[in-house]
C-alpha cells in the first residue's frame, strides 16, 4: 500500500468518503490476491514412510 493512499484516505473528510472507500478497495483487492497466492502454493509431498517422523527419541 503506498503511502499516498493512506495520506489521501487521512485527509478525507466527512463530506468526501471517497478516499477511505478507494482505500478499503485496495485493501479487499490485496487480501484476495494474497488469499490466491497462498492458495496455489503446492502441498509438501513425504517421501519417508507413514511410521517415520512419529515419534521423538528424548533419551539419546
Amino acid at each position: 500500500m503506498s503511502d499516498g493512499m493512506v495520506n489521501a484516505a487521512s485527509s478525507a473528510s466527512a463530506n468526501n468518503p471517497v478516499p477511505l472507500v478507494m482505500l478499503r478497495k485496495s485493501l479487499d483487492l490485496q487480501a484476495q490476491s494474497t488469499l490466491s497466492l497462498l492458495q496455489a502454493i503446492p502441498q509438501p509431498v513425504s517421501v519417508n514412510p507413514v511410521h517415520l517422523g512419529q515419534n521423538v527419541d528424548v533419551k539419546a
